[in-house]
């Protein structure tokens, strides 16, 4: 079942910027959507991990996401997280974004009260059917302890809503096996920085991306020289990114990234406890690869 692709390239895993007070700064956040948009970046990722979904309140968690809309006005698609461990929850967030007009919603697998595989088919299939709008599907076992299976893929993929996956489970081995399952009823994106041209050459249709929060118009060119057939141009760029890739998660992320764009100015300010900055070796290792890369003096 060919299903529709939400976007092909690069879609930006947004931070969520901080004022002094803890607050979230929607201003700067404007700014940032705006940026990545004149820069070439393909859709907005709002609220996901590296927008600090979970410790977002409701209102502020809607408020993000209707900001983004706003901004946003049609140009590339808004995906929403709207992810939860409790799956009424899950439907009640994402209906609210479908209401304020995103694009798709990013739904990572429920985390601590870990669930099977059939409990996974279960949670998806009636957020999807409920909420009846585009889903990406978001693996990202290092985090939350559950691993989509790619007979599990095969299955959700029968959903009609149900439409791609960010695949952050590193393992090569088993994305061969779900895009030789599923082919064209589910959209691959890859959910590692350092493993875009591998995920592009299983039928990757592009990356949700933490690097290109700094470097949007790069990120985006390792999908583009793909596509265009420049497979070598392609992998030239992703090695030569690779450390970049590796130091924006030399910490929990988005602590290195959040550390990377206020070390060149961005000021997005800190992220919210139980997170912490970097120690100061940390700082000075990210700071040299900024360097190397020219985003700082």
């Amino acid at each position: 079942m060919k299903k529709n692709t939400i976007f092909r390239g690069t879609g930006v895993a947004i931070v969520t910027p901080m004022k002094a007070d803890g607050s979230v700064n929607y201003e700067k956040y404007r700014e940032l959507v705006e940026w990545q948009i004149e820069n070439g970046t393909d859709a907005i990722i709002a609220c996901g991990t590296t927008g600090e979904s979970s410790t977002l309140n409701h209102e502020e968690h809607t408020s993000v996401i209707r900001a983004t809309v706003e901004q946003v006005k049609g140009r590339i698609p808004v995906i929403a997280g709207t992810g939860s461990n409790e799956t009424s929850y899950c439907i009640e967030l994402s209906e609210e974004a479908k209401r304020l007009k995103a694009d798709a919603l990013l739904v990572v697998t429920p985390y601590y009260n870990k669930t099977s595989q059939r409990g996974l088919i279960a949670h998806y299939n009636t957020i999807a059917d409920q909420v009846r709008m585009p889903l990406i599907l978001y693996n990202v076992p290092s985090r939350t302890g559950v691993d989509i299976q790619p007979e599990t893929y095969r299955e959700l993929s029968k959903n009609p809503y149900i439409v791609a996956v960010k695949e952050a489970n590193g393992n090569m081995s088993s994305i061969v096996r779900t895009a030789a399952l599923c082919g064209d009823s589910l959209d691959l994106y890859s959910g590692n920085d350092d493993q875009v041209v591998p995920m592009l050459a299983m039928g990757g249709k592009g990356v949700i991306s933490v690097m290109s929060n700094i470097l949007p118009k790069e990120t985006d060119q390792i999908c583009e020289r793909w596509f265009a057939g420049d497979t070598a141009g392609s992998l030239a760029m992703q090695l030569a990114l690779s450390d970049m890739a590796k130091a924006l998660f030399s910490d929990v992320n988005p602590i290195p990234i959040k550390e990377a764009m206020n070390l060149i100015g961005m000021d997005v300010g800190e992220c919210r406890l139980p997170l912490v900055g970097m120690s100061d070796s940390g700082r000075e290792a990210l700071a040299a690869v900024l360097k190397k890369h020219g985003l700082m003096a």
